[in-house]
Formats: C-alpha cells, structure tokens, sequence
C-alpha cells in the first residue's frame, strides 16, 4: 500500500514537532520527522533498537555520545544500541529527516541521565 505524509498517522512531539509513521511494525519503524528552528530532542538511548537518521532537507546537529555531528540533506547517521543522543536543529528554518529503527524504539526509550 502506498503511504506519504498526507496519509500517514500524525503525531505531535517535543516543543512543535511532527512526526509521521510510514512503517509501524515491530519489527521495523520508519518516521518522517520535522523540527521547527532552534529545537531538540531529549537525550536518550534505546536498549534493544538501532536507528538510522536521514536529513531530507534543511540541517541537523546529530549529539551522539557526546559528540555533536553536523547532517545536511541527504546525509545520514547510525546510532547502535546503547549510544546516548539526541538531534538538534539549530539553524533558522525547519529540518526534515527519516528515522529508521529496526526494531521498533516504542517502549525501548531510556533518558540518557537514567543510565
């Protein structure tokens, strides 16, 4: 079946952030995210999932253990289990970006400081 963002379920998260799920399986979740300017994400880690963040337009700032790795479109990182981060945008207009998490992330969010 074929998705977009006009079609797929719409979530709201952080300070004005939208997320839209295109693939919501257990076993693989695929999101299409946007951040309004100067916002961010908290600090965290997952246990069990492995993700891939793809900027589709604009810039991000990935923090990953510490440190902080710029993302323009197109590019993409990893992050393994276990590795505290968080996107920043930190520039003036908006950025779009996939998460990729194999498996699922839901339930699976740990607070970076709780480690």
């Amino acid at each position: 079946m074929k998705i977009s963002k006009a079609t797929a379920e719409h979530y709201n998260w952080g300070d004005s952030c939208d997320g839209w799920h295109l693939v919501k399986g257990s076993d693989l979740s695929v999101i299409h995210e946007r951040m309004p300017p100067h916002t961010s994400e908290v600090r965290h880690y997952h246990e069990k999932a492995r993700q891939f963040f793809f900027v589709l337009s604009g810039a991000a700032v990935m923090e990953k253990d510490g440190e902080e790795i710029e993302l323009g479109p197109r590019e993409g990182i990893e992050i393994a289990p276990g590795v505290p981060h968080r996107m920043f945008n930190k520039s003036d207009g908006e950025t779009e970006f996939l998460v990729i998490s194999q498996p699922n992330s839901r339930g699976d969010r740990v607070a970076a400081d709780e480690r």
